[in-house]
């Protein structure tokens, strides 16, 4: 049966598909920009800091899945495929650990630069540039993990019939390059800039009093009005009631 060989990932066919991957991939992360509500849209510059860390990263992960495939024993398809469903599901979670960390830290120790999505105001790209080189880090850190995860034997098994149903080496590829990792890397990447993304919780907050002070200070000039209303009235009332008490008096004279 004819697999993929050891040059099928990196000859051209490979590298045609690995860009068309990253285009739609990040077409996603467009889409998802769009899909925010507009009261809490990024603005282009957030949304390219956001994003951008996610692109560097990926793309460490996927050189390095790309040399591990070639320097396995066996079909090359196979290993990257594992590789890939692994740092998106075991490598996703402790991804998360490390953000999570990194926020924690950056609150406790007051390191503003390292949490993730912030970068102060004006926007600073030092911040963006920290932040950046921190998540390639973890993404190494990710990367090691599970090239650890992969020296178990069981691995020996998986990789024999993962792709055993396909016998044509361009549809491997087109498989393990484009196709799946297409439809996990849009969820990977919608999940990841989630994470990434500034948290819009305390300007909902912010919103919200507002609104709050807002319709307060209306009800209560609503009732100032209302309150002036009553006292013209009252007033109107009294002077009505004092013409027509002079009127009855007037009248009682005259009579007499």
């Amino acid at each position: 049966m004819s697999h993929c060989s050891k040059d099928a990932l990196t000859d051209l066919f490979g590298w045609f598909l690995q860009v068309l991957l990253a285009g739609l991939a990040f077409t996603c992360l467009i889409l998802k920009r769009f899909c925010e509500p507009t009261v809490e849209r990024r603005p282009w510059l957030i949304w390219f800091y956001d994003t951008s860390k996610q692109g560097m990263g990926a793309l460490v992960i996927h050189l390095a899945n790309v040399f591990l495939a070639s320097n396995y024993q066996g079909d090359p398809c196979t290993w990257y495929i594992i590789n890939f469903l692994l740092d998106s599901s075991v490598g996703l979670f402790i991804l998360y650990i490390g953000i999570r960390l990194c926020q924690y830290l950056s609150r406790a120790k007051h390191w503003d630069s390292i949490n993730f999505g912030e970068y102060g105001k004006p926007p600073s790209p030092q911040a963006w540039l920290i932040q950046c080189a921190l998540y390639v880090l973890l993404m190494m850190i990710v990367k090691t993990c599970i090239t650890l995860l992969m020296m178990l034997d069981f691995w020996d098994s998986v990789q024999q019939f993962i792709l055993s149903p396909f016998s044509n080496p361009r549809i491997e590829v087109a498989l393990v390059m484009l196709i799946i990792p297409f439809f996990v890397n849009a969820l990977m990447f919608w999940v990841t800039d989630n994470f990434l993304m500034r948290k819009q919780t305390t300007r909902r907050k912010e919103s919200l009093l507002q609104r709050a002070r807002f319709r307060y200070r209306k009800i209560r000039r609503e009732k100032k009005e209302d309150s002036e209303s009553e006292t013209l009235i009252s007033a109107d009332e009294e002077l009505i009631g004092s013409i027509e008490g002079a009127q009855s008096r007037l009248s009682n004279v005259t009579v007499t």
